[in-house]
């Protein structure tokens, strides 16, 4: 028998992140503040975790302190996890890159928001994660409340099992405060499919004055490189154990996980490369044009963003595709494509295929995102002189690159 609740991402991934941690190091920002009051809350009630304790949960003065916070719990031998976005996420970056260097299972979930630039702005795009993509943190994003949920525990049994930190993030307000009804993943089950021996290897290897282990140290240009290139042992084994943890939920679930996902027509010619809240109004679009316009269209939706295998990525396009539009909810100034785009067009020019990539900019400081920019999307591809650089939701009559809606 399943169980369902009415709830939103913040508070299902709370749900579920206080089973893995010991600690919560937490410092308030919108919109992903939610989270940190729902773990403190179950924290006061006195709720236990899958280690048969509460969770010790401590507020810092600033982002950059509760991530200080989270690398000493880390290093130390307890699990922890944090949760932010925008700026709050950009103060954590120093030291991000020293938790992924030393292999810590840290996990931290973001309810993506813009970065401030111009102006000030509390509404989503990826701007925020975006600007983490080179920390060497996985970076997995969920498209909606349930998978909100079940990616929030695939991230720490992932993180935990490869010893590799994850930035497990979804798009603030439009998917983080949004109340949906979903599937409750019974915590019997989540605790039998945790690696119990990781952990304890974990916890081992913690910094102590009874065991010998060294962390911290300095290198120079005779080494330095050689243990920067050793980190592409723990990458392939985070890639596989993801998919392992997805294919767990897709046997005992049945749903449909896998790092890339494909929707639409097999034989498709034209598709949408995304990921976020998006991908939901991409697939009513794919199944309009299908089945009453008789076109061929199709979506991939990007779970995994980091790190991005781009031999599982080429794999699942169709060989029929003839040209791609990459969406990107960030502007990254100066740069000659976005950082989706970007991996998506060095991964096509490293496989076999012939297909047209074009680059697309929507939903940036919470632009909604309607059916006809969908549409109209899609009907750029359709035409023969498609515009290469595009953007949608707004009439840019500055630079001219939006599209025009079609009905």
């Amino acid at each position: 028998m399943k169980d369902y609740a009415v709830t939103s991402a913040n508070e299902a991934v709370a749900r579920i992140c206080y089973n893995f941690i010991d600690v919560a190091c937490v410092y308030p920002i919108t919109p992903s503040t939610e989270m940190a009051e729902f773990v403190d809350k179950f924290s006061f009630e006195n709720k236990k975790n899958f280690f048969g304790q509460k969770v010790v949960v401590k507020e810092m003065q600033s982002e950059a302190g509760s991530i200080a916070m989270m690398h000493g719990a880390l290093t130390s031998g307890a699990l922890a996890a944090t949760f932010t976005c925008s700026q709050g996420l950009l103060l954590m970056i120093p030291e991000m890159y020293r938790i992924s260097a030393a292999n810590l299972p840290g996990v931290i979930h973001v309810a993506s928001r813009a970065v401030a630039r111009h102006a000030l702005s509390i509404l989503v795009d990826h701007s925020d994660v975006y600007a983490c993509r080179q920390t060497g943190w996985a970076m997995l994003c969920s498209s909606s409340v349930q998978e909100a949920q079940d990616f929030a525990a695939i991230a720490h049994s992932a993180a935990i099992d490869s010893s590799f930190p994850v930035l497990h993030f979804f798009d603030g307000f439009r998917t983080s405060h949004e109340i949906q009804k979903i599937r409750i993943i019974n915590n019997s089950y989540l605790k039998n499919i945790l690696n119990y021996n990781q952990v304890q290897k974990f916890r081992n290897s913690s910094l102590n004055p009874s065991r010998n282990f060294i962390r911290g140290s300095n290198q120079n240009d005779d080494i330095f490189f050689q243990c920067c290139e050793a980190n592409n042992i723990f990458e392939q084994k985070f890639f596989e154990n993801i998919c392992k943890y997805m294919n767990i939920f897709n046997n005992n679930f049945l749903t449909d996980y896998h790092p890339f996902d494909f929707y639409g027509d097999k034989n498709s010619e034209y598709i949408i490369i995304a990921m976020g809240s998006v991908c939901s109004s991409i697939e009513e679009t794919v199944d309009y044009l299908n089945k009453f316009q008789n076109k061929k269209v199709g979506l991939i939706k990007v779970r995994l963003f980091r790190p991005f295998n781009s031999d599982y990525f080429c794999k699942i396009i169709p060989k029929s595709v003839k040209k791609i539009s990459v969406l990107d909810k960030s502007k990254e100034l100066g740069a000659t494509g976005e950082p989706l785009c970007l991996d998506i067009l060095s991964s096509i020019n490293n496989s076999d295929l012939n297909i047209k990539i074009l680059r697309g900019r929507y939903g940036i400081g919470g632009k909604n995102t309607s059916f006809k920019d969908i549409l109209s999307i899609f009907e750029n591809m359709f035409q023969e002189n498609s515009k290469k650089i595009f953007t949608v939701g707004i009439n840019d009559d500055v630079t001219n690159l939006s599209l025009n809606n079609f009905n």
